[in-house]
């Protein structure tokens, strides 16, 4: 018991867990890379270094898989580089930040960073890349937009001509 103010207090613990999810500490990790120069992607999407363009900004967890235990983690990613960049000095980049990153937020310790590099690209390659990968995503919604307005149209249509003909069929032919 301690006292406060002449008055007794109990002590109790306070007892419970702070726990991560795995998308945490990934995420985490996929903001933490976006500054690393000469790292183009994570897993061929969510971010570029070419003109602060976002690209997939919906899963920034893309490409990074981690494990997560009550005091450590480790982390497996699959980038691509920039030709050109020392690959060893970019590991050695990745690895600071994410322990950097992960340990400042959440207190747990980064024991093991895994990166295989899938790709090396020039930045042109890359932003060619990404502008055509947007395109067809742009280009897949504008005629999926056109094919589905032109089905509601034909729909339209059919339920009018169902109506006429249920309309004349529910007429009398004769007075």
């Amino acid at each position: 018991m301690e006292k406060n103010n002449g008055t007794e207090l109990t002590t109790q613990a306070v007892k419970g867990d702070l726990t991560f999810d795995d998308k945490v500490i990934q995420k985490i990790i996929g903001i933490s890379l976006e500054s690393i120069n000469g790292l183009l992607t994570v897993n061929g999407g969510f971010f570029s270094n070419i003109a602060e363009k976002l690209v997939n900004t919906n899963n920034v967890t893309a490409g990074i898989d981690v494990e997560v235990g009550k005091k450590q983690v480790a982390v497996d990613l699959d980038i691509v580089a920039e030709y050109g960049t020392d690959i060893a000095k970019l590991y050695d980049q990745i690895q600071k930040v994410i322990a950097e990153q992960v340990k400042k937020m959440t207190s747990l310790e980064v024991i093991e960073v895994n990166v295989n590099v899938v790709d090396v690209k020039s930045k042109e390659e890359y932003k060619k890349d990404s502008v055509t990968l947007q395109d067809r995503v742009s280009d897949v919604a504008e005629s999926t937009g056109e094919f589905a307005s032109n089905q509601t149209d034909k729909a339209k249509k059919a339920l009018n001509n169902g109506t006429d003909k249920a309309k004349k069929e529910l007429e009398p032919r004769v007075e």
